[in-house]
């Protein structure tokens, strides 16, 4: 069975404003790549974090059929609200440690979903670091922000 990586990135010019997120996924067997394929959107007021979301939940809600993914990511914030927070956000109905909503709840339901319908694998990576994947990521995600920039 093939598995997919999908290198994701989210950008905001300002913080809140206008914002993009980017997807290059790549199906491989081995060490040969099967497929590639390449996604971004936007908003016109948003925040990076938001933006690094909307791209872990695209590249999933892409996928018509269970895979096996390694999502790659330069957001810590993504990465350990899903392997490590969000467990104890359900549990708390949606709140913080500190009692607090969880920002952006909508969006962790939607990954939370999207993510249950795969194997998922993630992976954390040094971002604007050159490698080359996430550089590709970023650059959709200034992309994907382009339409919403004054």
């Amino acid at each position: 069975m093939p598995e997919i990586f999908a290198y994701t990135d989210g950008a905001c010019s300002g913080n809140p404003g206008p914002g993009g997120w980017g997807v290059l996924l790549i199906a491989r067997e081995g060490d040969t790549v099967l497929k590639e394929s390449e996604l971004s959107g936007g908003a016109e007021e948003t925040t990076n974090n938001r933006m690094e979301l909307m791209a872990a939940i695209s590249a999933l809600e892409a996928l018509t059929k269970t895979a096996q993914v390694t999502i790659v990511t330069d957001s810590v914030y993504v990465k350990d609200g899903l392997t490590k927070w969000i467990h104890a956000w359900k549990r708390n109905g949606w709140k913080t440690a500190a009692k607090k909503p969880v920002k952006n709840e909508e969006l962790w339901k939607r990954l939370d979903e999207a993510v249950a319908r795969h194997t998922v694998h993630w992976e954390w990576v040094k971002g604007h670091a050159g490698h080359a994947e996430n550089e590709r990521a970023d650059e959709l995600a200034r992309m994907g922000m382009q339409p919403y920039k004054p």
